[in-house]
């Protein structure tokens, strides 16, 4: 019993720390986003680009998940595979600390941004199977995924506020820096702990070959025809690409027309964090027994009225009411950029409950790969949509148009939910079957 609680503590402080170094990227990002526009002299479509071009590693997902379940190192699939992340995130911002020093070209910036990305996807993958794993445990069923979702956003919360801090005082690159050297510590105490450690349930026999690589690729493959998870995961990955996000247009508007500063920008992703924070409290406490699909349908329905309203706010509607700007994109900027994330939560209950034991790391990797394609979709889609608008640095007269297309876009996955597997509606069909 002890060394059940142990191994629990261990996971707790494993998965904690490393989900509050993933949430606390934003505070690099935050410094690289202005390093771009200020350094660099980027325009809106070139930063939105190279945002969404830098999260191309992370649609490799299923690569890496399907490695982690069948490849051991030293006895050990999940561990080993946090390290080497968190080791090539250290590697490529301490990079890009040193050399934002020097004349760096966009292109090798975008290396060493693709860099930390592989590194992070990594991390993400092999933490998202301990998860899976652990949480079929019955001392951390049903509370930790909402554990992991409350520490990224605490880290995010501190990353965002400290980054704005940061680049207003001392400089965009010092963020670079100094994220490095926290992704330098997450390996060192990384490489401190043995994964039997934590008392994970056996998976699939260890095997470092292609037999066991081909053996959890047929294992995915059999699973993703499942109708409950590949109807599920289609429609969580259409209801984010078939939305052409304004983003780099937003961030440009934002700082550029109405001359917001870093610190107010930073304490805007603040609010978002919190919201993300407060969703975890909120979902672990009330809502753990609610259909996914109803919580779903509801956070893209309110992701459609705050683009509405951001429509409003461009079109000066909350101006001309006395709302200054400075206040609305400190109190609902930042949680319209999270709410996309909410409806992250609850699906990843669903598929933690829907995935078969042994394949926790190959079909999280997927759904988390789906996920990330639908941002970089969307956001190529946004770059589309801002040059079909006319968008440009210095005329942002058809923003608006492209908020409204935004709107209509948001709202037609809702059509569609059913596709979203209610375990409710599945334990009524098995029961008539049965009959």
């Amino acid at each position: 019993m002890s060394s059940d609680g142990g191994g629990s503590r261990r996971i707790r402080w494993l998965l904690g720390f490393g989900f509050f170094v993933q949430g606390f990227r934003g505070f690099p990002w935050l410094g690289a986003n202005f390093f771009l526009t200020d350094e660099l002299r980027v325009n809106p479509s070139v930063l939105q680009l190279l945002q969404n071009s830098a999260n191309l590693p992370m649609v490799a997902k299923p690569i890496y998940g399907v490695v982690s379940d069948a490849v051991y190192f030293f006895g050990q699939h999940r561990v080993p595979y946090i390290a080497f992340g968190a080791l090539l995130q250290a590697v490529s911002w301490l990079a890009i600390a040193f050399l934002a020093r020097s004349n760096v070209s966009i292109l090798a910036l975008s290396l060493y941004l693709l860099l930390s990305n592989l590194g992070a996807s990594v991390v993400e993958v092999a933490n998202d199977a301990i998860v899976a794993e652990a949480g079929k445990q019955k001392s951390l069923s049903g509370e930790l995924p909402s554990f992991v979702w409350m520490a990224s956003s605490l880290g995010g919360i501190l990353g965002n506020l400290l980054g704005g801090i940061a680049i207003k005082t001392f400089s965009s690159q010092s963020t670079f820096l100094v994220f490095g050297l926290l992704a330098l510590l997450q390996f060192l105490v990384t490489i401190t702990i043995r994964e039997k450690s934590l008392n994970l349930p056996e998976n699939h026999s260890p095997s470092g070959g292609g037999g066991g690589i081909k053996s959890h690729v047929s294992d995915l493959s059999r699973v993703l025809r499942k109708p409950e998870i590949s109807y599920s995961i289609a429609w969580m990955a259409l209801s984010t690409a078939l939305v052409p996000v304004l983003t780099g247009t937003m961030f440009f508007y934002q700082t550029k027309i109405l001359n917001i500063d870093a610190s107010l920008l930073g304490i805007s992703k603040v609010v978002g964090q919190v919201a993300m924070l407060l969703w975890g409290v909120v979902y672990n406490r009330w809502l753990k027994t609610t259909s996914p699909r109803k919580l779903i349908a509801a956070i893209q329905g309110t992701i459609a009225v705050f683009v509405v309203s951001d429509l409003l706010f461009v079109r000066g509607v909350y101006r001309d009411l006395g709302v200054a700007d400075s206040v609305y994109v400190l109190f609902v900027s930042g949680i319209l950029e999270t709410l996309f994330y909410f409806k992250n939560l609850p699906f990843t209950v669903l598929m933690t409950r829907l995935c078969p034991r042994g394949c926790e790391g190959s079909l999280m990797a997927f759904v988390m790969s789906a996920i990330a394609l639908a941002f970089i979709v969307s956001g190529y889609l946004g770059i589309v949509l801002a040059s079909f608008v006319e968008v440009t640095v210095d005329d942002h007269s058809g923003f608006a148009g492209g908020l409204a297309v935004e709107a209509v876009c948001v709202v037609v996955p809702l059509v569609f939910t059913s596709w979203i597997y209610d375990e409710k509606e599945g334990a009524e069909e098995k029961s008539k079957k049965k009959e």
